[in-house]
């Protein structure tokens, strides 16, 4: 009867945390909104060494709705860039978790530098992969 008790207070528990009260609207004052935006479609680059290649799936995280709007739109050059700066990687950079870190901020430094180059970058914070395959 414990096991019984145990096991639906273990399956009920994470429901109860997700229940909402429902009329609440959130704070407006709480500050910009911060969103993830994801380089679509994934990259899939060619590496410097014959028959190997990088998949990578790339989330940028904006602060404020304007920043977003701009982001996406020169979505174009920031993915022009991204492509020429990782076909030019080679499989020995990208094998251990050291390495992948550095990828992150060489690419949040490209990002940033960019987006300073063609418009004004306050709203960009960050860049996380979020799926990095080499083949």
């Amino acid at each position: 009867m414990r096991k019984l008790i145990l096991m639906l207070t273990m399956l009920l528990l994470p429901v109860l945390g997700f229940a909402n009260s429902g009329g609440e609207k959130p704070d407006e004052s709480a500050g910009p909104v911060i969103e993830y935006v994801e380089m679509k479609p994934k990259f899939t680059v060619n590496l410097a060494e014959p028959k190997k290649y990088l998949l990578l799936n790339v989330q940028l995280l904006v602060e404020g709705a304007e920043h977003v709007e701009k982001v996406k739109k020169h979505m174009p050059v920031l993915r022009h860039e991204m492509i020429m700066m990782l076909s030019g990687m080679h499989v020995a950079d990208l094998q251990t978790m050291e390495q992948r870190e550095a990828l992150r901020l060489k690419t949040k430094q490209l990002i940033t530098d960019l987006l300073i180059k063609i418009q004004n970058s306050d709203g960009f914070r960050d860049v996380f992969f979020s799926e990095f395959l080499v083949n």
